[in-house]
């Protein structure tokens, strides 16, 4: 199980080494009592949209499902297609 706080701040890199930027914030769905993760929410605009004074015009999102591993200090994600 991981914890929000042992996400945000990693590094987010694709399988190929290409860095997409640190995780800021991320993007999930509620349904019912369920909280589900959709997005990783990357980029330089991605902490200004977690403090409520950005858009997400300024901030990649990187899919969930599109996650490889967790690694010590970064997050592994699949290249873009």
């Amino acid at each position: 199980m991981r914890t929000l706080s042992s996400i945000l701040g990693r590094r987010v890199v694709t399988e190929s080494g290409l860095s997409l930027g640190h995780c800021h914030d991320v993007r999930a769905d509620l349904t019912g009592s369920r909280l589900e993760l959709t997005h990783l929410c990357v980029g330089p605009g991605g902490i200004l949209d977690r403090l409520g004074v950005g858009s997400r015009r300024h901030h990649a999102e990187v899919a969930w499902s599109a996650i490889v591993r967790f690694e010590e200090k970064r997050i592994v994600v699949r290249d873009p297609q």
